[in-house]
């Protein structure tokens, strides 16, 4: 934990009582020295001795927390969670909901309301990436989280590009896919697109950058290069070697594939991440479990945080019901269930919570 301590006298220059400010709702408890005034003036006033409620981690990794960054026009709220976020190349914020009447909303840099797009997705809004191709133009990709609903490449205007539906997989994998529930999207070299039906067949379908599958990862299991909730997924190519780091969330760790599909290798320690961004040689992963891990190029853990047991125990309590619409339960500096995150140029992380009317909080770099 960080503390502050200050130090200041009275204007007689003595002290009556000592003041120690005890939490950030200014509670405060007096004590008293005595009444000898040479002992007194002794004494600077002790002004604060104050937890730090407003950053998380230490040392590089420090973040200031600014809660509900992100406002909507009154009378609006994200539904039934914030699911997924993304940035386009000039800092506008992207967000993927569950609320009405559109399925994403979007802000400028400062957290401003702008504008939403794509009804036809409303209210099942879930993974939402962004990419400039070959052509130059940036697209949307969404994975909406219903069998009904049709992944989907857009422009940033909203304007249908392609779609692929749960049927059009189904016959062109030639898997029963009794299931269907896209939660995520990620990239691969030459436009290439791969989506993760995390809820539904615990498959990933990687497309080419016409929508038209190529191959598939996994299955279902709980051995390496299968998957239970392949949740989301990113293009990992720190090393120079491009591959896909797959949060395979239920089974509580990752795993990595080269462009071909073959599994590569898998990384326990997690608690149930949810999916991924890198920037740099750092890899974020925010995990649902109430704390967001980085990993550096060596894919060593250099960060959890928000880590916090005891109020990991209260989030996991389903007599507490934290991910109901109660703000005045969650903490500045704890996460609820990190959902997704994203690095913006300035290496702040910009942070969406599955919790009802949603939460978004962007982590300002301090370290």
């Amino acid at each position: 934990m960080k503390y502050q301590l200050s130090l200041a006298w009275n204007d007689s220059g003595r002290l009556p009582c000592g003041m120690i400010k005890t939490n950030s709702s200014s509670r405060r408890r007096f004590l008293k020295f005595g009444s000898s005034a040479a002992a007194l003036s002794a004494f600077p006033q002790i002004l604060i001795a104050q937890e730090d409620t407003t950053t998380v981690g230490d040392g590089d990794y420090r973040f200031e927390c600014h809660n509900n960054w992100a406002q909507l026009p009154e009378g609006r709220h994200f539904g039934g969670a914030t699911h997924g976020i993304a940035i386009d190349s000039k800092g506008l914020v992207y967000i993927s909901h569950q609320g009405q009447p559109h399925s994403i909303s979007v802000f400028d840099p400062s957290g401003e309301f702008m504008r939403t797009l794509m009804p036809q997705h409303a209210g099942m809004g879930h993974g939402i990436d962004i990419r400039k191709e070959a052509d130059g133009i940036e697209y949307l990709y969404l994975s909406p989280m219903s069998p009904k609903m049709a992944f989907t490449k857009a422009t940033l205007e909203g304007e249908m590009v392609w779609e692929r539906g749960h049927q059009a997989l189904r016959m062109a994998s030639e898997l029963e896919l009794k299931h269907f529930r896209p939660t995520n999207v990620s990239f691969a070299p030459n436009d290439e697109v791969l989506l993760g039906d995390g809820y539904g067949s615990h498959y990933i379908f990687h497309c080419d950058k016409d929508g038209n599958l190529l191959r598939t990862l996994g299955g279902p299991g709980s051995q390496d290069g299968q998957f239970r909730t392949p949740h989301g997924q990113w293009l990992d190519d720190r090393d120079g070697t491009p591959k896909t780091a797959v949060c395979d969330r239920a089974n509580k760790r990752l795993q990595w594939f080269d462009m071909e599909g073959k599994h590569l290798k898998t990384m326990d320690g997690f608690l149930f991440p949810a999916d991924i961004d890198i920037q740099g040689d750092i890899m974020l992963v925010p995990d649902l479990h109430a704390r967001i891990t980085l990993l550096d190029g060596s894919d060593q853990v250099v960060a959890q945080l928000g880590d916090d047991p005891s109020w990991r125990a209260r989030v996991l309590d389903k007599k507490e019901a934290m991910r109901g619409p109660h703000p005045d339960k969650w903490p500045t500096n704890r996460f609820v269930h990190p959902h997704d995150a994203v690095f913006d140029k300035d290496g702040n992380i910009l942070l969406v919570e599955w919790v009802v009317h949603g939460r978004v909080t962007k982590l300002r770099k301090v370290g």
